[in-house]
């Protein structure tokens, strides 16, 4: 069967090589006489498959010795209540900017445990940009951010300093990009946009600032405790970080993030172009906040758009229908997707152009 063309938004796309290598794990690892999904995470293959993958994530985001890698499990979602849960106390007030849908989830989290102020939105134009300047109390436990909005089509690239403790989703661009880590208190990232299948979360979090989290926590819900215990203080999820493994192994023949940032430069730029070019579409996002990540987009009617997506499925394209709510087009360039796959789509947008222009005319005549 012909590999489809996959714009899908998470689970994303993987390298071939590297399902491969992961498929014949499944039968048998290493030789073996065992598959992946059965070994004992205590052995110690897997606490070298643990320690292999953490290295490659210091290695590959330069992160300093003074902060942790925990592989941690519940996705994202979890991590919008492990949060507040661990830093926000009845003294201090968190602070939030609101840029989507799961920056209001985070929020909504947050507000569980204390105070939260939203010290920016972008909601007064659905979320299509980045705030630009606001103010952080000094006094807030941190500030969060979401770095890259999947639905909104919108990513920040300015961490600048707010003089308080900054926390990152950075779910949907982590490893696609060059980052500063000392810019950071804490990163969160599920794994099924640029790491591999869901089922596990990165956190990259200083030591200083975990050792600042409340005492009383449920055992599941401290950091610390994975900091001490490798990760492993009860069953990882051990075919997800395995696949990790092998994907920022892959990454790293791409000549790292910084290889892989300008193969997404290239594609974003390429598909975007396209879409400003194009009659019959249009961009959502404001030009100074598009995401590398996620490209959205509408049609200029119902008509078009569902034309669009049939016409794009019989060329193998898929996963370009937008989220369910916002409706048009939304095109994933996670780092696995082939800037040949973005030709691919810009192709058909061209082609469907002639033939759609052309449909009209005869229907006018």
């Amino acid at each position: 069967m012909h590999k489809k063309h996959n714009f899908g938004a998470g689970p994303c796309i993987l390298p071939s090589s590297v399902m491969e290598k992961a498929a014949q794990a499944v039968i048998n690892w290493d030789g073996m006489g065992l598959s992946i999904l059965e070994v004992s995470h205590r052995s110690p293959e897997f606490e070298d498959v643990v320690l292999k993958t953490q290295l490659l994530v210091r290695e590959l985001l330069s992160v300093p010795d003074h902060y942790s890698v925990l592989f941690l499990q519940g996705g994202a979602s979890i991590q919008f209540a492990m949060v507040p849960m661990n830093f926000l106390n009845g003294t201090k007030k968190a602070s939030y900017l609101d840029t989507g849908y799961f920056a209001q989830k985070a929020i909504k989290e947050a507000k569980l445990f204390g105070e939260v102020e939203i010290v920016a939105t972008s909601k007064d134009k659905d979320y299509a940009y980045i705030p630009g300047q606001f103010n952080v109390d000094a006094q807030s436990a941190y500030l969060h951010c979401t770095s890259n909005n999947t639905i909104e089509g919108t990513e920040i690239f300015d961490f600048a300093g707010h003089g308080v403790p900054l926390v990152c989703d950075m779910s949907s661009d982590i490893f696609s990009r060059k980052i500063n880590i000392n810019d950071f208190d804490l990163i969160y990232a599920g794994a099924q946009k640029n790491m591999g299948p869901a089922g596990m979360t990165l956190v990259i979090a200083k030591n200083s600032f975990l050792d600042q989290a409340k005492k009383e926590i449920p055992s599941m819900m401290d950091y610390r405790l994975f900091r001490d215990n490798m990760s492993m203080y009860n069953t990882p999820p051990v075919f997800s970080i395995y696949v990790a493994m092998l994907n920022l192994l892959w990454l790293k023949d791409q000549g790292g993030v910084n290889g892989i940032e300008k193969q997404n430069i290239e594609k974003a730029k390429l598909l975007y172009k396209e879409i400003d070019r194009n009659p019959l579409f249009y961009g959502t996002a404001n030009v100074t906040s598009r995401s590398r990540m996620n490209v959205t987009f509408l049609a200029i009617n119902k008509e078009v758009e569902h034309a669009f997506l049939t016409f794009a499925a019989d060329k193998g394209i898929v996963g370009i229908r937008g989220y369910r709510t916002v409706g048009g087009f939304r095109a994933s360039l996670y780092n696995a997707l082939p800037l040949s796959s973005v030709e691919i789509l810009v192709g058909a947008m061209i082609d469907f152009e002639k033939i759609y222009i052309d449909k009209t005319v005869l229907e006018l005549e």
